[in-house]
């Protein structure tokens, strides 16, 4: 009789070395980042014996895994007839990506909402008002950040351009489709070429990103004036290797690697898995050269928006923009709200606040002296607008940020 897994799960209790398969692929940057949660946990709650081999997203069950003896898997791989095999296995298993619809078990994923919201407002700050997503078609990540993306962008009143290929051939495995869409290059840089400018464009992926800047440069588009671009899972040799250097939104792959690990613990010890999924924000926007710009057709509003970001902490008001842009203070307003999505006055702020959390998080300095590094001058003036805008009071930002610091260096 084949024991269930809960029994199996009893008889590994009393195992000091739980035999673990980590069935993820070591070709990208995504799945790297997941083995070294994994790793930095086994490190701190190990040990386990570990059974591993170099592969990439699609590639076929590898052959030991038919007859593996083992106690868990945390797996990520494309492959149908592998979770077939992991299913006959009648071990605990997590699923790093969206699951097969006949394959039940509990996933833990790079929230995609959070990821477009980045996307979004990282281009959005940098003045972009035409906004653009270049994706995969058909690979299930590329289809989820594109929605996310799509409703991020219409939720603040504006259209989103989506590239899509008539022509492109159905096919099941994400591998397949990237390798067609990356035959797209012509065809990306005509559609770019008849979008409105300036351009603020996501990519699925810093792969599609690359594709992106490389179309660019074929139909003399300027990056990042004409068009920004910013990627996701932040690759930093795709990324760095990139003409211009491509921006890119960071998972936090380590975190989910290390909690998938401290979920399968949980689970090969008896405890029932979480039904529904499991997101891990992004750690956000990792800016390079390709969105490197104030993106902002009227000269004189772009004048404004820098004489803010540059400024604000000197403890400048509304009255000194107007010295330094002369213009109504309605019109002043207007052009903001439109430009910017906030009135001046709120933007000096969201500086001044960005400013103070920096140095809340990086620095042991005072509330009294951060107060007047960002041109507040009382710190309890600071510590009540900070509470209304951030949620918590200084002193309590100050100790989440180093507590998750510390997690981090944990990982």
């Amino acid at each position: 009789m084949i024991p269930s897994i809960n029994q199996m799960s009893a008889i590994i209790s009393n195992n000091r070395h739980p035999r673990v398969a980590l069935l993820i692929e070591s070709s990208r940057a995504y799945g790297r980042g997941l083995l070294l949660g994994v790793s930095k946990y086994v490190r701190e709650h190990g040990p386990w014996a570990i059974s591993l081999q170099e592969q990439s997203l699609s590639d076929a069950t590898p052959e030991w895994l038919t007859k593996w003896k083992g106690d868990g898997i945390i797996t990520r791989l494309e492959n149908r007839e592998m979770v077939r095999v992991i299913q006959r296995l009648r071990v605990p298993a997590i699923y790093l990506r969206n699951p097969p619809a006949n394959f039940q078990a509990p996933t833990l994923l790079t929230d995609h909402s959070a990821a477009a919201r980045m996307g979004f407002d990282h281009l959005r700050e940098r003045g972009f008002r035409h906004f653009a997503f270049c994706g995969f078609d058909g690979a299930d990540y590329s289809d989820i950040r594109k929605e996310k993306f799509i409703r991020v962008v219409e939720q603040n009143g504006m259209r989103c351009h989506l590239f899509e290929n008539p022509l492109r051939r159905r096919r099941s495995k994400s591998t397949d489709i990237e390798r067609d869409g990356l035959k797209d290059g012509d065809l990306v840089a005509q559609w770019i070429k008849y979008l409105p400018k300036p351009l603020g464009l996501m990519a699925c992926n810093d792969m599609r990103g690359q594709q992106v800047l490389a179309a660019c440069r074929a139909a003399n588009i300027n990056v990042p004036d004409d068009v920004g671009v910013v990627g996701v899972d932040n690759d930093e040799v795709l990324c760095d290797l990139s003409n211009p250097t491509l921006s890119s939104i960071q998972p936090n792959t380590e975190r989910i690697g290390f909690e998938s690990a401290a979920l399968l613990d949980e689970m090969m010890a008896g405890k029932e898995p979480p039904s529904a999924p499991i997101y891990i924000e992004p750690k956000g926007v990792v800016a390079r050269r390709s969105t490197e710009v104030l993106a902002i057709e009227d000269r004189q509003m772009a004048a404004a928006v820098r004489f803010v970001r540059e400024r604000a902490c000197e403890g400048i008001d509304v009255s000194d923009l107007l010295k330094a842009v002369p213009m109504s203070r309605s019109k002043l307003e207007r052009r903001f709200v439109k430009i910017i999505g906030r009135p001046p006055k709120e933007e000096i702020m969201r500086v001044q606040i960005n400013r103070a959390k920096q140095l809340l998080a990086e620095t042991n300095s005072s509330v009294e002296f951060i107060a007047e590094k960002i041109g507040f001058e009382r710190a309890e003036y600071l510590s009540r607008i900070f509470k209304k805008k951030v949620g918590i009071n200084p002193l309590n930002f100050r100790k989440q940020s180093r507590t998750a610091a510390a997690a981090d260096k944990l990982l």
